[in-house]
C-alpha cells in the first residue's frame, strides 16, 4: 500500500532523510518509532504528499506521488485519514458535526446517509449516542482522540497516519487508543501508519516496526526483530523501556 524508495530530503544545509527505504503492506500497521529531531514528521509528511524529496519515490496504492500536481494529489489524499496529535477537533462544533465535516466538504450525500456513517464510526470507537451534542471542550483526552479517528475514518480511507496518537495520555487512556487503532484495522481492513516515540505502545500495536535516528532506518521488521537489534543506538532507545 505504502513504498518509500531511496528517499532524500534537505532544508538548506540541513540533511532530513538520507536514503529511506520502506514497504507497508496492506491492512498492516507500522510504526515509525524514533526519538525527536529523528525525521519522523518529515517522512510522514512524504506519505501524504505535503513534501517533495530531493530525490527518491513515495508509492501510494501503486502510484508515484512525487511527479503528481495538485489534482492528482487531491485525489490521492482522499484515501488518507489523519488523526493529529491534539485530536484537531474544531471548538465550535459539536462531535457530530465534526466527525460529519468531511462528509460534508467532499460530498453531496443525503442526510440521513450522513448521519448513519457518522453513528457507525462513532459505534466501532465505542462512543454512545450521548456523545454526539458535546462539545470537544467537554470530553476527556482519550475520547478526543476516539473522535478524532473516527472523523479519520468516515470516508472509509485505505490509510490512516497517527501522528504522536498516545503523546501526553496516562497509561490507561494509552490502552483505549490502541485498542481504538487496532479495532480500525481488523474491522475496516485500514492500512495504518504511526509514529511514535511510545516503545510501549509501539511494540503493543505494530505488525512492524521501523526505527528511525537521524534520518535513516537503523532497523526494521516485526516487533521481535527489532527487540532483538544489536545496533547501539536501537539499544539504547529501547532499554528505556524494557530494561538491559
Amino acid at each position: 500500500m505504502i513504498e518509500i524508495v531511496g528517499l532524500h530530503k534537505s532544508f538548506g544545509e540541513t540533511k532530513v532523510l538520507t536514503g529511506i527505504n520502506l514497504a507497508v503492506p496492506a491492512g498492516s500497521t507500522c510504526v515509525i518509532l524514533g526519538g525527536s529531531g529523528s525525521g519522523k514528521t518529515v517522512l510522514m509528511k512524504h506519505m501524504i504528499g505535503l513534501l517533495k524529496p530531493d530525490q527518491g519515490q513515495v508509492i501510494i496504492d501503486g502510484e508515484d506521488l512525487v511527479p503528481m500536481g495538485a489534482e492528482e494529489l487531491e485525489r490521492v489524499r482522499r484515501k488518507f485519514g489523519m488523526v493529529f496529535q491534539a485530536a484537531a477537533l474544531f471548538d465550535s462544533m459539536d462531535v457530530y458535526e465534526n466527525v460529519a465535516f468531511p462528509l460534508r466538504e467532499h460530498s453531496r450525500m443525503p442526510e440521513e446517509e450522513v448521519r448513519a456513517l457518522v453513528r457507525s464510526k462513532l459505534d466501532l470507537m465505542g462512543l454512545p449516542k450521548s456523545v454526539e451534542s458535546k462539545f470537544p471542550a467537554d470530553l476527556s483526552g482519550g475520547m478526543r482522540k476516539r473522535v478524532g479517528l473516527a472523523r479519520a475514518i468516515v470516508m472509509n480511507p485505505k490509510i490512516v497516519l497517527y501522528d504522536e496518537p498516545t503523546t501526553g495520555l496516562d497509561p490507561i487512556t494509552t490502552d483505549y487508543v490502541d485498542e481504538m487503532i487496532l479495532a480500525a484495522q481488523r474491522e475496516l481492513g485500514i492500512t495504518s501508519v504511526v509514529i511514535s516515540h511510545d516503545i510501549a505502545s509501539a511494540f503493543n500495536i505494530a505488525d512492524q516496526i521501523a526505527f528511525l535516528s537521524k534520518g535513516v532506518i537503523l532497523e526494521q521488521g516485526p516487533p521481535e526483530q527489532v527487540r532483538a537489534s544489536q545496533h547501539p543506538t536501537v539499544k539504547i532507545f529501547l532499554e528505556t523501556w524494557f530494561g538491559k
